[in-house]
């Protein structure tokens, strides 16, 4: 009978334990981002906060400012490893067959349906087109909380955590590209196919120079941002395109990737575009519109309770469904633990806020999404504390 939350290979714990201290770092350092963004914006440094995000550079249709370059070019960097991590994932992880791939998936899926559906019964009319902004996990701080408050939480959560934001990420650029690109330019779209298609042959070959594979990733992620389309759709694309597959021992295109863009995505493009994104001022009267703005009120709902609501309810409906089991080492009370850490959202939900929303209602959304994160943080902390004292004391019995 199939396991649900089964414990991962050595091959995949060894990557699992990698990729969880660097991510830790990251959000260490997107957490010093937002506290720099939020002192910057409401002290007397606001103007020249305010001037750096506005400046402008670079050339021809490429002169953009700041608070853009972060926006559609940092952040392409940190699709292009979510990208990565699910190629990887289909191939040798968590997702590489439908047995395995269910729970993660049908856990994203819902866990983005459900708030979904919280936001538009409580947004408004007006506000009703942003419905994705309360449906994507911030990965870096989710684990950044929890290597400090989940300690003795089992190996196979932390795998299921991995996995499901790996799979949040996917859905998450898959609305965007769906929901959010404007008007879009043919041509500019299928130049940028052109160049994905002949990076993706070369990949397969196994016959791709850097000479040669990193101008064709430049000409697919310009032409994707002329086209109309996020820029960061090429990131991901990208990512899923690279080659998985090594001879021998040698690592694959795919790991070499993502060792030298990972630590760029934690330490610089997320950090950046959180600095750039969530330096919104507060005062009396933004604070006390939080709970009677219908736009603040229906995100800090949807993530704090329709996330978690939607992660535990998707892993009970494949467990019920499915005839599956729980791994014996393995409750329920684990599982809410998860659902409220995955409550905690900035950087695809801020982006999302930026793309949908006209700049007079943005800081409303941002200040939401702030005090939602903080609020699920306090949630999960409690409950990764409580867990974590249970299976401690529960290995100290058996010994």
């Amino acid at each position: 009978m199939t396991k649900l939350f089964a414990t991962p290979s050595p091959r995949e714990q060894r990557w699992i334990t990698r990729f969880l201290a660097r991510e830790t770092v990251g959000g260490i350092l997107l957490l010093i981002a937002v506290v720099a963004a939020l002192i910057a914006a409401n002290t007397d440094l606001r103007t020249g906060y305010q001037s750096f995000l506005d400046f402008h550079f670079g050339v021809a249709a490429l002169n953009l400012s700041v608070a853009e370059w972060a926006s559609e070019g940092l952040l392409a960097i940190f699709f292009l490893v979510a990208g990565l991590e699910l190629r990887r994932e289909f191939t040798y992880g968590s997702l590489q067959t439908l047995r395995t791939a269910l729970l993660p998936i049908s856990a994203a899926a819902i866990g983005m349906i459900v708030p979904a559906l919280i936001f538009v019964a409580l947004a408004g009319a007006e506000n009703r087109s942003s419905w994705a902004i309360p449906t994507a996990t911030d990965l870096a701080f989710c684990l950044t909380l929890l290597a400090v408050a989940g300690r003795g939480i089992p190996s196979p959560l932390r795998a299921f955590l991995l996995t499901l934001a790996i799979a949040d990420d996917l859905g998450a650029i898959i609305i965007i590209a769906l929901f959010y690109s404007a008007a879009v330019t043919w041509i500019a779209l299928a130049i940028a196919i052109v160049a994905l298609a002949l990076y993706g042959i070369l990949q397969h070959t196994g016959k791709c120079p850097a000479w040669l594979g990193v101008p064709l990733a430049l000409i697919a992620w310009y032409a994707m941002y002329r086209s109309g389309i996020h820029a960061t759709v090429a990131g991901v694309a990208i990512g899923l395109l690279t080659n998985p597959h090594a001879p021998e021992d040698k690592p694959s295109n795919v790991e070499n990737l993502e060792s030298f863009f990972q630590p760029l995505s934690v330490g610089i493009a997320l950090p950046v575009f959180a600095f750039t994104a969530i330096g919104i001022s507060f005062n009396a009267h933004s604070l006390s519109s939080l709970s009677s703005d219908p736009l603040s009120r229906a995100i800090m709902i949807a993530r704090v309770v329709g996330k978690p609501l939607g992660i535990v309810g998707g892993a009970w409906l494949i467990a019920r469904y499915t005839q599956a089991e729980l791994n014996p080492g393995i409750s329920w009370g684990d599982i809410t633990a998860v659902g409220l850490l995955a409550g905690i959202g900035f950087s695809v939900a801020l982006l999302v806020s930026q793309i949908s929303l006209p700049q007079a209602t943005y800081d409303s959304a941002a200040s939401a999404l702030l005090f939602g994160a903080i609020i699920s943080a306090l949630l999960a902390t409690i409950a990764l504390l409580r867990r974590g004292r249970h299976h401690r004391l529960r290995t100290t019995s058996t010994q």
